[in-house]
């Protein structure tokens, strides 16, 4: 049986899990060199990457003995998604705005 994907709106929303998206973002790193960024154990670090994992949003890779944590751009498709049709909504309704004020001042 598969297991389900995590919500990646559920991952995103904790500031913590947003950290370490923004750390990935410059380089993939190693889970210790992560652990290193934060005020809290490998061990609470690891969950919050076995979230974001499982969310989608990041891979991980084997090499040698680290396990490296790199974003999954493909992981972020639901978020762009959901952000380009709000962005959609408030352009339309600006132009509208825009429109209408255009034509009270003809």
């Amino acid at each position: 049986m598969s297991k389900k994907k995590l919500d990646v709106f559920q991952a995103i929303a904790d500031p913590t899990r947003r950290a370490i998206l923004i750390l990935l973002a410059a380089q993939a790193l190693p889970i210790n060199a992560l652990a290193e960024n934060f005020d809290m154990s490998r061990p609470a670090v690891s969950k919050h990457v076995k979230v974001l994992h499982e969310s989608g949003l990041i891979r991980i890779e084997e090499s040698g003995r680290e396990r490296y944590c790199m974003l999954n751009q493909n992981g972020f498709r639901e978020v762009t998604n959901w952000f380009a049709f709000f962005e959609k909504y408030w352009n339309d309704k600006l132009h509208l705005l825009g429109k209408l004020l255009d034509d009270n001042n003809q």
